[in-house]
């Protein structure tokens, strides 16, 4: 699975106009299965959203997760929205191809599997609607942007 994370002060996502799901402070987590993607690896990928250090401490030094925002245990949010766009491939001309993601079918279960962990496992989780045409805005904190990718 390949993801995009993104800490932001707040993200929202509206579908129609209409607010799907939003956060304050967290992380926009974009997310694509791609082909031979398994139920392991969206596991493996939260594990590693859920544990990546990019919150800054007393010190100013990124060294907590969303899981413990301020150093006393309170979570931040996770907004996760499907985006099957970041399986693209521009090798072969300036049309992207998008063989390398996983079928509708395969990608839905896929997505499913990691908000409903997200949700096992984090106190806030909210969603786009899988294959809809979202609008997404959000206040990146930082800048700080970070690329996954799990085999």
């Amino acid at each position: 699975m390949i993801s995009v994370i993104q800490r932001v002060s707040e993200a929202r996502v509206a579908v129609e106009g209409q607010t799907v799901g939003q956060i304050g402070q967290g992380l926009l987590v974009l997310a694509c299965a791609e082909r031979g993607d398994t139920e392991a690896v969206a596991d493996r990928l939260l594990q590693k959203i859920l544990k990546l250090r990019i919150f800054s401490d007393e010190a100013g030094k990124m060294n907590r997760s969303v899981q413990d925002l301020d150093g006393q245990g309170r979570p931040g949010g996770l907004l996760i929205v499907s985006q099957f766009t970041l399986a693209a491939d521009c090798t072969g001309g300036n049309r992207p191809s998008f063989t390398q993601a996983a079928a509708p079918d395969d990608g839905r279960r896929l997505y499913d599997r990691l908000v409903e962990q997200a949700r096992r496992l984090h106190p806030e989780v909210a969603t786009g609607i899988f294959a809809a045409d979202m609008k997404v805005q959000l206040v990146n904190d930082g800048p700080i942007t970070i690329p996954l990718r799990m085999v």
